[in-house]
């Protein structure tokens, strides 16, 4: 995938830069033609038609350089795989070839002050309007919702929870683009404002009340899973950054990796790494073999390769000392990202629960 390894290699040297600027339009425009946009798409969907561990090599690759750019992979994966299988025969025809290329961006807008973890708790509103359906409400950290041409929305009608989808340019869609968040910086996140925006019943996912249940639980189980390869991937660069540091930096008379506590860190890392992708490899098998244990396994490798890629990036920062604190380190940056990895698509501790309960039920094996 040469279009691929020209990307990595430019996150590679401006990825830093990205995370001040956010992520440029060219390089999104880069990124659609390498096929990033998407890569699990068939190929009759203008797809590059890969696979589960095809999908997670990718994002393990883009995570090693650069969050933003993975987050683009997952998000356009995200909204494109709800679409792919809760949309009618006509709805997929017209919106999955588009976002498969890039011709259209997208954002997925769940998140409300009220409404994290517990989806279920939003308050955006949908009203029909005649034939229409108008949609008023408030939601926040929308990746790349700053530039996208259409946003996935969950609300509430009075069938229940409902799923939309919303192009920006409607009247009464305002975007207000988050700048300097923890992490993340360079995915044009932004708070988006609804009021009452009127969109046709065509462009309604899934009958009213299956909203969460099934559009956006498929969307969150896409992003889940390119998630935890993204974070192995952090995880692979971070250990990269802390073996070369240490084996240069002499410290005194030695060479920093001459030191027990360093190399003990460099080995408890790469095996903590070495685990959290097992995982992901397992839940890319079950995944590509369609078992129904691999909704739980994703669950359990973003679970695990998040708090990997946060326990790995705070060592490598320890392990680079003051190079790691100073504007521009990967590893930094990384340790700022992986924090937020740890609460986006399901925070670590529902994650823990949802664990405990299927092993409990003894689903695992």
């Amino acid at each position: 995938m040469i279009g691929i390894d020209t990307l990595v290699a430019s996150a590679e040297t401006d990825a830093g830069s990205w995370d001040e600027t956010g992520l440029p339009v060219d390089v999104i425009e880069a990124a659609a033609r390498a096929g990033v946009l998407g890569l699990d798409r068939t190929t009759d969907c203008r797809g590059l038609g890969l696979n589960a561990a095809e999908l997670g090599s990718v994002a393990e690759r883009l995570g090693a350089v650069c969050t933003s750019l993975r987050s683009l992979l997952t998000v356009q994966g995200m909204v494109n795989a709800a679409l792919d299988r809760w949309g009618t025969a006509e709805q997929r025809a017209q919106w999955v070839p588009a976002l498969a290329t890039g011709e259209l961006l997208a954002g997925f807008a769940a998140t409300e002050s009220g409404a994290g973890s517990d989806l279920s708790s939003v308050t955006t509103s949908f009203e029909e309007h005649g034939s229409d359906h108008r949609i008023s409400g408030r939601k926040l950290w929308v990746t790349f919702g700053e530039v996208a041409d259409v946003l996935l929305v969950l609300g509430r009608s009075q069938a229940g929870l409902t799923t939309a989808l919303v192009e920006t340019d409607s009247p009464g869609v305002s975007v207000e683009p988050v700048h300097g968040q923890l992490g993340m910086r360079g995915a044009r996140i932004a708070h988006i404002a609804l009021d009452g925006v009127v969109v046709p019943a065509d462009h309604l996912i899934a009958p009213p009340g299956f909203g969460l249940s099934h559009v956006v639980g498929t969307a969150l189980d896409h992003g889940r899973y390119t998630i935890a390869w993204g974070c192995a991937g952090m995880a692979r660069g971070c250990i990269a950054d802390a073996v070369a540091h240490a084996s240069t930096r002499v410290q005194g008379s030695a060479v920093l990796s001459e030191h027990d506590s360093v190399r003990a860190i460099v080995g408890r890392s790469w095996v903590d790494a070495a685990g959290a992708r097992a995982l992901c490899e397992r839940a890319a098998e079950q995944r590509d073999a369609h078992e129904p244990s691999a909704l739980f396994t994703t669950i359990a490798a973003k679970y695990a390769a998040a708090r990997v890629a946060a326990s790995v990036s705070q060592q490598a920062v320890q392990v680079l000392g003051a190079a790691g604190c100073a504007p521009g380190s990967r590893v930094g940056r990384f340790f700022r990202d992986a924090k937020v990895m740890q609460i986006i698509e399901g925070a670590t501790e529902v994650a823990e629960l949802q664990i405990g309960e299927y092993v409990l039920g003894g689903g695992a094996r």
